[in-house]
């Protein structure tokens, strides 16, 4: 391989790094909100994912640890652990109380295999297996892969196995290590230890959300959408039609959501702040996204108030 070649292969295993890498580092401004994000998922998780009470979880350290502490191999070890591990709560475990179902091919008493390669193959499996799991119930999830959700030293493994395979598939020499690692740079994306970690801390965070997405979200009721469209000071903004082939972006119960967002900003903006010393009562808005319409802290204000009327300085 000429050194241009090389270069613009390793230029291009930067860029893909880059690109992947959405969770900033520490030094970056987006790093706050990046934290308080995993901290409320975090939260969430810990009090309501389980079937017995609260179980204090850490992204992505324990979610990565626990499958593993679980299922192990040794029977001295079984014994040693027994009391030890019969607390220890897998994502298994949280999928199967929140959805009442079990992953095709996967039980909570399933031993890992002896073998440290064996273990990670065994465990690229189940992630695998999760996510598929996960996006036929309508997760968004392509962008996650099996690997992110490893352990580092097992990550490890998964992209050396990964490069000798593609190495030999391609027929590059045996035992020539300039070239293996030329090859897998170019066709395999292998990331440094800080890099991993973003990555993997995203992505547990991004599959934690889309399970609250698809199996907690449902709960939400649309018995009162019409109740909620039909009040007179409704009347001359636009419907969010809660239809589920209306949009592909937000399922019907996020637009259900937006919908309520939209009564209550409507129905208290001129209470909150028809005494504001600054500034005018803020004008009618169409609340249609959970970012941008947000942002300002308005609406989310007006959702308090609706609550918790005692909050507003004029009651």
């Amino acid at each position: 391989m000429s050194e241009e070649s090389e270069t613009d292969s390793q230029s291009d295993g930067r860029k893909n790094k880059s690109e992947l890498s959405f969770f900033p580092d520490e030094d970056k401004e987006e790093i706050i909100f990046f934290q308080k994000t995993v901290a409320a998922v975090q939260n969430w998780f810990t009090l309501f994912g389980w079937s017995k009470g609260p179980n204090p979880i850490s992204i992505p350290h324990s979610l990565r640890r626990d499958i593993r502490k679980v299922h192990t191999t040794s029977y001295q070890e079984k014994i040693f652990k027994q009391n030890l591990d019969k607390n220890t709560k897998t994502i298994y475990d949280m999928i199967f109380h929140l959805s009442g179902q079990m992953l095709p091919g996967i039980t909570l008493s399933r031993s890992l295999p002896l073998d440290p390669v064996e273990q990670m193959i065994q465990l690229h499996w189940q992630y695998s297996t999760l996510l598929t799991f996960l996006k036929s119930r309508g997760a968004s999830l392509s962008h996650v892969m099996a690997e992110y959700l490893f352990e580092p030293d097992d990550y490890k493994k998964w992209t050396k196995t990964q490069a000798v395979l593609q190495a030999r598939a391609a027929n590059v020499e045996k035992g020539v290590e300039k070239k293996l690692v030329i090859f897998s740079n170019k066709q395999l994306l292998i990331l440094d230890d800080s890099e991993f970690e973003n990555i993997s801390k995203q992505a547990w965070t991004d599959v934690l959300l889309q399970v609250y997405k698809v199996f907690v979200l449902p709960r939400v009721s649309s018995h009162n959408t019409h109740d909620l469209i039909n009040l007179e000071n409704m009347q001359n903004m636009p419907r969010i039609n809660s239809e589920i082939l209306s949009s592909n972006i937000y399922s019907p119960y996020e637009r259900i959501i937006l919908t309520w967002l939209n009564k209550n900003y409507e129905n208290n903006r001129r209470t909150v702040w028809k005494d504001a010393q600054k500034g005018k009562v803020p004008p009618m808005r169409w609340v249609v996204n959970f970012d941008r319409d947000l942002l300002d802290g308005l609406v989310l204000a007006a959702q308090m108030a609706a609550y918790c009327p005692f909050l507003v300085y004029s009651q």
